[in-house]
């Protein structure tokens, strides 16, 4: 079993330093209206920095949940430009942190579709990355029915890049099912997934595939999520994580409107990668 984390003595090079940072998961049950979804969300945030987290992360769909499919198209912005960008930006400045827009409608080739895009912002309100949902997801089980492709357009390049945290693999929802998009992140130390999973799916799943996704790649998850019922009849699961190297629940929060608090520790990660190097012992590469 690995050392306590508070103990740990290791020495850590690159970006990510020794000490330990707060992130934060937050967790929303948007509605039909962004005003009113952004105007949620910044009070959230403002908790999030209030018990010192440096990076916060917002869900799938935290600026809508519209009354049908649809209604994402039609808050659709150009990639720079916008009411939800520049709240992002504002917001991420004025606190002085690392804040994630879990997804944001980008305008797409197609004037019916989105891209489903996850924002990174710096702690000076800068635009640092951008990420295009890969992996569209598609249900049909009981009553639950959905399409995710009749209204986004599927992004194509994976995106990992370089924070004062060290570096960070950005996934969104349905990408949690698909392994392979984060082996082929290279080495992460922290992976992004805000999500909007469907009751009945994260009943099933959601746990296992944000542990698992830790446990393989040695690396933190944080996991913001969708959590209660919504104005336009959808149930989602809720459950916000923080989940460690070792597949440990750092925090979490079942459901409803909060904030999910953890501290990553890169001493205890860079431990846990000397004592089981699993990223250093894969064999098969082509995927």
């Amino acid at each position: 079993m690995p050392a306590d984390p508070s103990t740990l003595t290791v020495p850590v090079s690159g970006k990510t330093g020794s000490r330990p940072v707060r992130v934060a998961a937050i967790q929303m049950v948007a509605g039909p209206n962004v005003s009113a979804n952004l105007e949620e969300a910044a009070r959230l945030i403002e908790i999030a920095a209030s018990q010192g987290a440096k990076l916060a992360a917002l869900p799938e769909y935290f600026f809508l949940m519209g009354m049908n499919d649809a209604d994402k198209v039609a808050a659709r912005e150009q990639d720079g430009n916008g009411l939800i960008q520049k709240f992002l930006s504002e917001t991420a400045r004025r606190f002085g942190i690392w804040l994630v827009g879990g997804s944001v409608p980008l305008v797409s080739s197609r004037p019916d579709k989105v891209r489903n895009s996850c924002l990174v912002y710096d702690d000076n309100g800068k635009q640092v990355a951008r990420y295009d949902k890969i992996h569209l997801f598609g249900l049909e089980l009981g009553s639950e029915h959905y399409s995710e492709e009749k209204t986004i357009e599927a992004g194509s390049e994976v995106v990992a890049l370089e924070s004062p945290f060290g570096r960070i693999g950005l996934s969104i929802c349905y990408d949690l099912r698909f392994p392979e998009l984060y082996r082929s992140m290279g080495k992460v130390d922290i992976i992004l997934a805000p999500a909007a999973f469907t009751a009945i799916t994260g009943r099933a799943h959601w746990e296992t595939l944000i542990r698992a996704r830790a446990i393989e790649n040695l690396a933190y998850v944080i996991a913001p999520a969708q959590g209660g019922y919504h104005v336009n009849g959808r149930e989602t699961h809720g459950d916000s994580m923080i989940v460690d190297p070792w597949g440990v629940v750092l925090d979490r929060l079942p459901r409803g409107a909060g904030v999910v608090i953890a501290n990553i520790n890169p001493e205890y990660q860079a431990s846990l990668r000397n004592s089981l190097p699993a990223l250093n012992h894969r064999t098969l590469h082509h995927c």
